[in-house]
């Protein structure tokens, strides 16, 4: 009614023009007058229903979901990093891994965002922020809540786009949840002679998306990337550096570090020191991300990414005793809250090479093969019994390959295999009943998924 009504007093006022060309009595100047607070008040309904509908178009919705059916080779597999682990008696599953809904309002120089995630286990948050960009030259802003930390290249490619179903097995590790709380100043000039350039600064607490802070230390982590455009090569490349500063609190006065548990045999000592409790084991990380876009005739455009990171991460245990590795249960994984037992720290280093070919516009070929060592300090040769050492040091390296076929613009198809080699222990020290023991050999873990992507 509010877009008819000043048509329907426009219609009116010509009557009563075409009524007065006649010759018939004209309107009184009261009639005329009501008139015109008609219209006037029809104006202003307009002028409303317009700044509704401009407030409307700031507001942007999209959402994807990602159902998939996964196989393992061995019931209750432990496929923690490609996609989560399989129940006990279990190798085959249907999952909704990811549902996102996404909600932002973008007034140009400062944006809200909300992002939810709702899957069959329950329903989290994934980002919540809001960010502010200065209105001179609009290439200076700061962001605050939760968001991507502003480090490396697959960080913060979203799951949406991403064409492997998840990501590297260092990532996973160094970053689980991908997200954190905190603030972080950016510079991203969009003309200029430094348009070539993006660099970020953010303080977080260091505990992920989903955990509050658990002690009072924050992480620093900073990035700059740079691009280079190759246009007589029909190719581009561009280069990221990142860091990372931060410390895990140890819980207890028990820190083991790498050395030497007996003359030749490497493994972990233990520094027992009352300075260790409440003291912060660091955590440093130094990263560089590559990634080189080229048109490849007739095939189509081919995308070549690479990262490689190296630093120090302090493991976490849930046994509150000076007891070595193999009589706990310790991981590498960044802890989301404070861990009850002893710290481990570790010097590690993981890279990753994806290969992405496009086949027209509706397919794409992909193969992908990261490794993961947790601690670099050791070897295969190193786990003998009494050494200190746990399946929390093994090193792995993944080989993944697979196929896209994009339905339309929303529904994409995906098929994916992924094969995880651990590094085989030669040891013939290590005793049937060991948590060591299965990683003699390699263990059968396998991963086949099938993945339909609706996004919007």
């Amino acid at each position: 009614m509010n877009k008819l009504s000043p048509f329907f007093a426009s219609v009116v006022c010509c009557l009563h023009l075409s009524t007065f060309a006649q010759g018939v009595e004209p309107a009184s100047k009261e009639e005329l007058e009501e008139l015109k607070s008609v219209v006037e008040g029809e104006r202003e309904s307009a002028m409303e229903y317009r700044g509704y509908v401009d407030a409307l178009r700031k507001i942007k919705i999209s959402g994807y979901m990602q159902t998939q059916f996964r196989l393992t080779d061995l019931n209750g597999g432990t496929a923690q990093f490609s996609g989560g682990n399989f129940p006990a008696n279990t190798n085959k599953m249907f999952q909704v891994r990811r549902a996102r809904l996404k909600i932002a309002y973008d007034n140009v120089l400062t944006q809200f965002v909300v992002e939810l995630d709702a899957i069959q286990t329950g329903v989290t948050m994934k980002d919540a922020y809001l960010s502010v960009i200065e209105p001179w030259t609009q290439s200076f802003g700061f962001q605050m809540g939760v968001f991507y930390r502003p480090f490396g290249y697959e960080m913060s490619f979203s799951s949406g786009s991403r064409e492997t179903p998840e990501q590297s097995r260092m990532y996973q590790t160094l970053f689980p949840g991908e997200r954190d709380l905190g603030v972080k100043l950016f510079y991203s000039p969009q003309i200029g002679p430094f348009s070539f350039l993006r660099a970020e600064l953010g303080i977080f607490n260091g505990s992920g998306p989903a955990s509050n802070e658990f002690d009072n230390f924050k992480d620093v982590i900073g990035q700059v990337v740079t691009q280079f455009p190759l246009d007589e090569l029909n190719a581009a490349v561009d280069l990221g550096l990142s860091g990372y500063l931060g410390n895990v609190r140890n819980a207890t006065k028990f820190l083991w570090t790498n050395g030497e548990s007996a003359p030749g045999t490497k493994g972990f000592v233990l520094d027992s020191s009352a300075t260790n409790l409440g003291d912060g084991a660091p955590r440093r990380y130094v990263g560089l991300d590559v990634q080189l876009y080229y048109d490849v005739p007739v095939l189509g455009g081919l995308v070549v990414r690479g990262e490689y990171i190296t630093g120090r991460q302090p493991g976490t245990s849930t046994a509150p005793t000076p007891a070595g590795p193999n009589g706990t249960s310790q991981t590498t994984i960044s802890p989301a809250a404070q861990a009850t037992g002893p710290v481990y720290q570790r010097d590690f280093a993981g890279w990753y090479v994806n290969l992405v070919q496009n086949i027209g516009n509706d397919n794409q070929v992909i193969v992908k093969y990261d490794v993961y060592d947790p601690n670099t300090f050791v070897t295969a040769t190193d786990f003998v019994s009494g050494n200190n050492l746990s399946v929390a040091d093994i090193k792995y390296s993944t080989l993944g390959f697979g196929f896209i076929h994009h339905w339309d613009g929303n529904v994409k198809f995906v098929f994916y295999y992924e094969i995880p080699k651990n590094e085989k222990l030669t040891s013939s020290t290590i005793a049937g009943t060991s948590p060591l023991a299965p990683f003699v050999g390699d263990v059968k873990d396998n991963v086949f998924t099938f993945r339909v992507q609706y996004k919007f």
